[in-house]
């Protein structure tokens, strides 16, 4: 199979701005976020109009991660959006931090009474995992020190699992 775009070399993209999602309420998704994870609030963006001229009422709110990248929230009272407790498979938003914070906030989620789950060895990372305001996932994940030589291409052989995969699954 052809890939459908030419290869790019090298690689143009810089890094991830923000990643942005729903939220039910913008200050219950600050409490979580900022007070709970500790993500500073950079912007809250209000939105009375779309670019195609049709009039809303959303606030888009940023919260900064340790690198400059963001998570954001679209809260948008007047369009319907179902909202539900998702599966880690679905989605779920994966986050760095070191070890001793890990620990940390494994605690701090048990005691607060957010649903809270882990410590799972993944071999590479060690993660732990909430529930946030809107159903999102949201994994805290300290790296091993396997994690560069897993996450290696040219030594954990991805492209042959994943060619694989894509056989087994088209004889289902």
């Amino acid at each position: 199979m052809n890939p459908p775009f030419p290869p790019l070399s090298p690689i143009r993209i810089k890094g991830l701005h923000h990643s942005a999602y729903r939220c039910r309420d913008s200050e219950q998704t600050r409490v979580f976020y900022e007070d709970f994870l500790g993500l500073p609030l950079i912007e809250a963006l209000e939105i009375t109009e779309s670019k195609s001229g049709r009039k809303t009422h959303v606030l888009h709110t940023f919260y900064q991660l340790a690198d400059g990248s963001c998570l954001a929230f679209f809260d948008a009272p007047d369009m319907p959006f179902d909202f539900k407790a998702q599966h880690d498979y679905d989605l779920h938003i994966a986050l760095e931090v070191d070890a001793d914070t890990l620990q940390n906030m494994l605690q701090k989620g048990r005691a607060a009474g957010i649903e809270t789950r882990g410590v799972a060895d993944h071999g590479f990372i060690h993660s732990i995992y909430f529930r946030d305001p809107n159903g999102y996932v949201i994994e805290l994940t300290t790296k091993t020190p396997s994690h560069d030589t897993a996450l290696d291409p040219t030594r954990n052989g991805s492209r042959a699992r994943l060619s694989r995969w894509t056989t087994d699954k088209a004889k289902l």
